[in-house]
């Protein structure tokens, strides 16, 4: 029997490591394992009540078909409305684009914007698929190195120094994965005015918008009307599985990402949409605000505690629900050490490799969603996980 070829992108497309981790972890809780999860960037809180009842009144409501390409005009506005009640910014409904997940919208935008052989320009650490998602396109990214100095972001100096013929866009990323960074309003302009004078386009990840501690963030919306944004319901919304996001897009791509977005996948799921109309709802956001307090007192406790166990992290992150750690203290080979503490204590973490290629293994990244009693289990076991660890 001949042997099957793949498309040669596939070869250039790394597995997503964190993936391979959780499953080890579902393998060991179903043989009786008691698994401490620090890998997946999931937040241990389920959706808010709220949110819940909308989709079961959607669903008894029969609302189960195709919606607009483009997504619910009415959570179109919504968007819209909660961008100009949080950020002061006044944001036309018809900019707005309903996708499936956060994902999605990467994918349109790589597929407009990115020709193949093309460029984007993104921190390295950053989260993987952003780079994958451009090679599906035939496109490349460009990862340029970066540390604490910076909180592990991109400077426009470095935009400057990159940039080249085959450049079309910068990715950027506020609150950041892995690092929990965030750009201020000065990063932002100073990014957006940089890339704009190269000719290029602004997009930013705003995923993590909304957890952030000690600051809010700020959309880059508001210094630079004429960038992009990638943003989610997954996280600070709690809605990982519903699989629902958006893009906010230039005016004049609307009808271009209309395309591509019914070719690509008709719709996002009608159910989510409707059950996300009520994220918005007062009663919706005082419980999103609770568990934001609630990541802030995790963060808190982690931090210091991996500190005192040896870990390097220089920079206090701001956002998200990560802290990417340097592990060179314990040695060079950070995959085998997450592969020890989960087979040794059964402490699940994810591997520098996942994020890019610089010191990558030298680094790994906790997730801070489990709640504080398993986190401090979390630590002891580490520690005696450590004791144990011949990798230095």
């Amino acid at each position: 029997m001949k042997e099957r070829r793949w498309a040669q992108r596939i070869g250039d497309i790394e597995p997503f490591h964190v993936m391979a981790v959780l499953d080890r972890a579902r393998v060991l809780q179903a043989s009786g394992a008691d698994v401490i999860h620090m890998e997946i960037g999931e937040p241990d809180f389920g959706t808010p009540e709220p949110i819940m009842r909308a989709a079961q009144a959607a669903l008894a409501a029969g609302h189960t078909h195709y919606t607009p390409a483009l997504g619910l005009p009415a959570l179109r506005e919504a968007i819209a409305a909660f961008y100009q009640r949080r950020y002061g910014v006044d944001l036309d409904p018809q900019r707005v684009v309903i996708t499936p997940g956060g994902s999605g919208a990467l994918l349109l935008v790589s597929a407009l914007l990115v020709d193949a052989g093309q460029r984007v320009l993104m921190a390295d650490p950053a989260y993987p698929c952003n780079r994958h998602f451009l090679r599906l396109v035939e496109g490349r990214a460009r990862l340029i190195n970066t540390g604490p100095d910076s909180g592990y972001q991109l400077t426009p100096e470095q935009v400057e120094q990159h940039w080249d013929s085959d450049s079309v866009a910068v990715l950027a990323a506020s609150p950041a994965n892995p690092s929990g960074s965030v750009l201020d309003a000065a990063q932002l302009r100073a990014l957006a005015d940089t890339t704009r004078r190269l000719g290029g386009q602004l997009i930013v990840d705003e995923i993590y918008h909304g957890l952030t501690y000690g600051c809010d963030a700020t959309s880059v919306l508001e210094v630079a009307p004429d960038a992009w944004v990638l943003n989610s319901f997954s996280k600070y919304f709690g809605m990982t599985g519903w699989r629902l996001g958006w893009l906010i897009a230039p005016e004049e791509a609307v009808p271009e990402l209309e395309k591509l977005a019914q070719n690509l996948y008709i719709c996002a799921p009608h159910l989510a949409q409707q059950a996300a109309l009520a994220a918005f709802g007062e009663e919706s956001l005082a419980i999103c605000e609770e568990r934001r307090e609630a990541f802030h007192q995790r963060r808190d406790f982690l931090l210091p505690a991996l500190r005192e166990l040896g870990f390097s992290i220089p920079y206090t992150p701001q956002g998200a629900f990560y802290l990417y750690a340097d592990t060179s203290g314990f040695g060079s080979d950070s995959q085998r050490l997450c592969q020890h503490l989960i087979e040794s204590e059964h402490v699940a973490i994810t591997p520098g490799l996942d994020f890019g290629h610089y010191r990558a293994t030298e680094h790994v990244r906790f997730a801070y969603t489990s709640a504080l009693p398993r986190l401090e289990q979390a630590v002891e076991r580490i520690e005696r996980g450590l004791r144990s660890w011949s990798g230095c």
